[in-house]
């Protein structure tokens, strides 16, 4: 029989927590917490192979799990001395979400389940608090019509607003137990004259509509793009965790909160927290009132005059202390934690591995080395690659004067420039215009996770430091400032105000997520210098790595960049890309464009000591480190003029007739230009193309090697081969080229002639091209249009109907299609080496940057990956991670 239901509580637990790909991270870790003997309310958890039956079968729950859940309720009803219905001790439930992988915010949560209008009365009463039962009714009946039944949460907001006004009350804390009760019936009406229905009685209906409706959130739009960004797949479903309740707002004893062992912005050991005294925990991440921090350092620091929970309730906020050390010991990593203070006893409601801004992910890394807690490697397999792009945002260069509009809590760090804009759909709208703009929200929703990403920053105006903007900003290295209360949103008329300072959406502001400072107009920012704890995971990853890491660059400030970063050598120079700067353009048209070969030659030699000067340059900034130059590859019609206009200043500047020159361009015309005359076939059908770029090359490696006084081994790419003889003709050439510069200079130049594998016939006939072959290089943006016949430039069409529709998983032109791509790259690796067993073998596609593609790479044995400047340190981590992971 399917095991479908894990019960815990009272010291003992039937998961623990490596089961998280059954339990969801949240039941696995409340599993543990239990066996641990942490005071954890009892419950139980429903496992993640229940969502694919649920979806499987039609939106509908397993008898048999149902069974195992009542069976498990007995259990949880036994240690809580409370029966769930039960008219006068009645036992309330939440139920929660859980993926394997946190997703906050994204999924839905039913509080207080079991309340009606019976068990409301005996909550009353054994509470001795009726204003608690009613408000906690309240609230269950609010959430359940907005997760279960699908009302809007704005409809109830309606109603409770209207009451506070009517009463004469600005806070809920100052509604009394009979307005509540009103509320209440309130919100019945208006569910049923909405929905034709009432609001549901039977606890047992409430539980199995609130199982469905925890389910079914796995689909909602935020959790499928909050997937999407950070690539959890869909059929991994979410557990759900059903567990008694405990309860914050019972007085001014009780209280709520959210506490990381360390600072998830800086990484600082020290508890950093909030909480609220007489609340439930939605009320800490809504933003709905201020939170107040956990320790006295902390309020001190941000200046409240309200107090800590360090004196406030000392005793609980020791025992927190001390489990706080205890989880984090156990775990051996930063702990996010959610509690609940019920009558002076604490709880414990969750455990996780905290969300944290990569500086503060390295902080913690290297400090946990420190104290003994992980070794060298488990602070490197602890950083996320690609996060490391946070680290290169740009700060405001501190000595220019802020024209300060507003101020609020540092939320997440870095610096954002942007246009303001004020919904989420305006964001996203901006963003696909090319449009850089700053989210502003009174508080932001998990609705809002569309435009939070297109945003380059985010501004609320309430809100704490673990409310959703911040904590989502975090996650996603976006600068944020949150409850930024000095400035006030006027949706109406889409104004920001501040400090007498009006703007209005298309204004432009700068946030500081560093500071918490809002600022008016744009101002300089700076780079961050990669130095630090940065700097000493960089030496451990560049101890564990085995593959060397390369950079793409054509510019000198591309190489400067790259070296900055710590590349170790151009993996791929573009030649292509040095022709279009400047007045080299019209030497090159007139190259091509030219009657015959001395017309060629004659422009040829104009081009070479431009070229030579190129690579003179990038050999010196390299200075000794390897430098691969592809020969020109592109048609040659990207050249050319296209409009009348440029065909008319081309003409003239040639001399000749208009219509001429476009009889000309028109020949040179191709219908599938990326499969026709470019690569090594320009290179056969104009030799001299290839023999200027050869000279230029040679000549400048001498030059360079004489300045530096360091040898330069220049690797020379022959593009598109599909035939063996194809690179002997070029290689004779380049061959003949290279004898000729030494003997004119008197030096020997060591140097490599190699091809870029990018066609399929390539990749299977390796081990004859390896014969005059001295390097591989991987061109995957290629391969992967020959081999799945797409057109890279017209995919974006169709590939996101195909990912959503499950054909594909993901994007194979931004992570590597192992099975297709990757078996050819490892047909051609093992043949290649067969014929050459010293063969070098490198990449060099966009995949090169890509983490996921690095541990490919790593698994087929290549030389080294090489990617784009500002993605070096994220190829250097990520070859470090898949040398670790490969045992090496």
């Amino acid at each position: 029989m399917t095991k479908w239901v894990y019960t815990f509580g009272d010291g003992k637990a039937e998961g623990r927590a490596g089961d998280r790909e059954h339990l969801g991270g949240k039941g696995a870790n409340l599993a543990e917490m239990a066996s641990l003997g942490l005071p954890v309310p009892p419950g139980l958890t429903i496992v993640t192979d229940a969502c694919s039956f649920y979806y499987d079968n039609g939106r509908s729950l397993s008898d048999d799990m149902k069974a195992q859940v009542l069976d498990g309720l007995k259990g949880i009803e036994a240690i809580a001395g409370r029966a769930f219905g039960d008219e006068a001790n009645p036992l309330l439930l939440s139920v929660r979400s859980g993926a394997r992988t946190s997703m906050p915010g994204m999924m839905d949560t039913v509080l207080n389940l079991g309340l009606n209008d019976q068990t409301v009365q005996a909550l009353g009463h054994t509470a001795g608090d009726a204003r608690f039962a009613w408000d906690s009714y309240r609230r269950f009946i609010q959430m359940y019509g907005d997760v279960v039944m699908g009302l809007d949460h704005e409809m109830f907001e309606e109603i409770l607003e209207d009451e506070k006004a009517r009463c004469g009350h600005e806070l809920d804390t100052e509604m009394t137990a009979v307005e509540w009760q009103h509320v209440t019936e309130l919100y019945k009406e208006m569910i049923e004259a909405e929905l034709g229905e009432a609001f549901p009685q039977d606890p047992f209906v409430q539980l199995w509509g609130a199982i469905g409706a925890v389910f079914a959130s796995w689909m909602n739009p935020r959790a499928v793009t909050y997937r999407h960004l950070h690539a959890i797949p869909a059929e991994w479903g979410t557990a759900v965790t059903v567990q008694a309740m405990v309860f914050g707002n019972l007085g001014s004893t009780s209280a709520t909160g959210v506490a990381f062992t360390r600072n998830p912005s800086t990484g600082e050991k020290a508890l950093y927290g909030e909480f609220l005294v007489n609340a439930q925990g939605e009320d800490v991440v809504a933003g709905i009132r201020t939170p107040q921090s956990i320790t006295e350092a902390a309020r001190l620091e941000s200046g409240s005059d309200k107090p800590s929970l360090q004196k406030v309730m000392p005793d609980a906020f020791a025992e927190f202390g001390r489990i706080c050390d205890r989880l984090e010991a156990h775990y051996r990593d930063m702990q996010d934690l959610e509690f609940t203070i019920e009558r002076g006893r604490l709880w414990m409601l969750q455990a996780r591995s905290g969300k944290r801004t990569t500086k503060a992910a390295m902080k913690i890394a290297v400090d946990m080395v420190a104290e003994g807690l992980i070794t060298e490697h488990e602070a490197v397999t602890r950083i996320e690659p690609s996060s490391l792009d946070q680290l290169l945002h740009p700060t405001i260069d501190p000595r220019v004067t802020r024209d300060i509009i507003g101020s609020g809590l540092p939320a997440s760090p870095g610096a954002a420039t942007g246009e303001i804009v004020f919904t989420s759909e305006e964001a996203v709208i901006a963003e696909e215009e090319g449009r850089k703009v700053i989210l502003v929200r009174v508080e932001t929703s998990p609705e809002d996770i569309h435009g939070m990403h297109a945003a380059e920053g985010i501004l609320t105006t309430r809100g704490g430091m673990t409310s959703h903007a911040a904590v989502v900003a975090r996650g996603m290295g976006i600068p944020c400032v949150s409850g930024a209360g000095t400035m006030r949103v006027d949706l109406r008329n889409e104004l920001l105000l501040g400090m007498g300072v009006s703007l209005k959406k298309g204004d432009i502001i700068t946030i500081d997520g560093s500071s918490g400072q809002v600022l008016r107009g744009a101002v300089p920012m700076l780079q961050p210098e990669l130095s630090g704890d940065f700097a000493q995971l960089m030496v451990w990853a560049d101890k564990a790595r085995r593959m060397a890491v390369r950079t793409n660059a054509d510019t000198p400030a591309d190489a400067r960049a790259a070296r900055s970063f710590g590349a170790e050598g151009i993996g791929l120079c573009r030649t292509e890309h040095m022709f279009f700067e400047g007045e080299r353009i019209q030497d090159m048209r007139e190259m091509i464009l030219a009657e015959d070969e001395a017309g060629r030659r004659a422009a040829l030699a104009k081009l070479l000591p431009m070229q030579r000067s190129d690579f003179t340059e990038l050999f010196t900034i390299m200075h000794g480190l390897p430098v691969t130059i592809r020969l020109l590859d592109p048609p040659l019609h990207e050249f050319l003029p296209k409009t009348d206009a440029e065909i008319a200043e081309v003409a003239a500047a040639m001399q000749m007739e208009p219509q001429l020159l476009r009889q000309r361009v028109d020949a040179l015309h191709e219908f599938n230009p990326m499969l026709g005359h470019r690569g090594c076939r320009l290179a056969i059908s104009y030799p001299e193309i290839a023999e200027m770029q050869a000279r230029a090359i040679f000549e400048a490696a001498v030059t360079a090697a004489r300045d530096t006084g360091a040898p330069v081994v220049p690797e020379i790419m022959v593009p598109l081969v599909g035939l063996r003889s194809e690179l002997d003709y070029v290689k004779a050439s380049i061959d003949r080229i290279a004898r000729e510069v030494m003997t004119e200079a008197g030096l020997e130049i060591d140097y490599l002639v190699g091809t870029m594998i990018e066609l399929p016939r390539a990749a299977l006939r390796a081990h004859v091209i390896a014969e005059a072959a001295e390097f591989f290089s991987f061109g995957t943006n290629d391969l992967t249009q020959t081999t799945f016949g797409i057109s890279r430039d017209d995919a974006s069409a169709f590939i996101p109907t195909y990912q959503k529709k499950g054909i594909i998983e993901h994007d194979p032109f931004i992570s590597l299609d192992f099975d297709g791509v990757g078996e050819l790259i490892r047909i051609a690796a093992e043949r290649g080496r067969r014929t050459r067993p010293d063969m070098k073998l490198g990449i060099c596609g966009e995949h090169g940057g890509d983490p996921a593609s690095i541990h490919f790479c790593e698994d087929v044995g290549l030389d080294y990956v090489s990617c784009s400047p500002f993605r070096v340190p994220i190829a250097r981590l990520s070859a470090a991670q898949a040398a670790i992971k490969a045992g090496r």
